[in-house]
Order: structure tokens, then sequence, then C-alpha cells
């Protein structure tokens, strides 16, 4: 499983209490590696090329591509933005029910 840390990190009040429960659900960290971060580029490029805001921060393409390239899914609630800059990517929606993950 691979989760954003610096996403979840922000509901723990204490980093011991943040490491010992990553540890504890197994949970290794992983940084992104350097496709990841080339297709993060890319995809911002394209973004703004196409007239995208400010609005959307480099953090967002960073999630992005290290699921593209680090996992089998990512679970978001923003399936649009994430189906037009990462094809293929595979989402879970929070809010919708699924029996077979």
């Amino acid at each position: 499983m691979r989760v954003v840390w610096a996403e979840t990190a922000t509901f723990f009040e204490k980093e011991g209490q943040y490491l010992k429960t990553m540890e504890t659900l197994g949970i290794a960290f992983d940084p992104i590696n350097q496709g990841a971060a080339i297709k993060t580029g890319s995809a911002w490029r394209h973004y703004r090329k196409n007239g995208g805001k400010r609005s959307r921060v480099a953090a967002d393409f960073f999630i992005g591509a290290h699921a593209a390239s680090e996992c089998n899914r990512l679970l978001t609630r923003d399936r649009g933005f994430y189906r037009s800059y990462f094809k293929g990517l595979k989402l879970l929606d929070p809010g919708e029910r699924r029996d077979n993950l």
C-alpha cells in the first residue's frame, strides 16, 4: 500500500505518533523516482500550456505521477483531473461502493 505521506501526516499532532502508526500499518516511505518526477513536469507543462490556472499546485501532479509510476490505483475524489493528465491510472473514489478491489 502506498499513501501520500505529506497528506496523511496532517492528521497527527506528533511526528513520533505518525511514524509509529505507519510502521504498525506496514507502510514504508518511498520517495518519488526519476521517471515519476519527469512525468510530473510533463503533466504540469501540458496543464499550463492548455490554459490551466495556478489553482492546481505541483503536488497534485506529483501525486498523480507517483501513483501512475509506482502504484496500482489512486484513491481520490478528483477523478476528472487525474483522468485528464494520467491516462491509464486506475482511480478509486471513496464515495463509491466497491465490492471487488
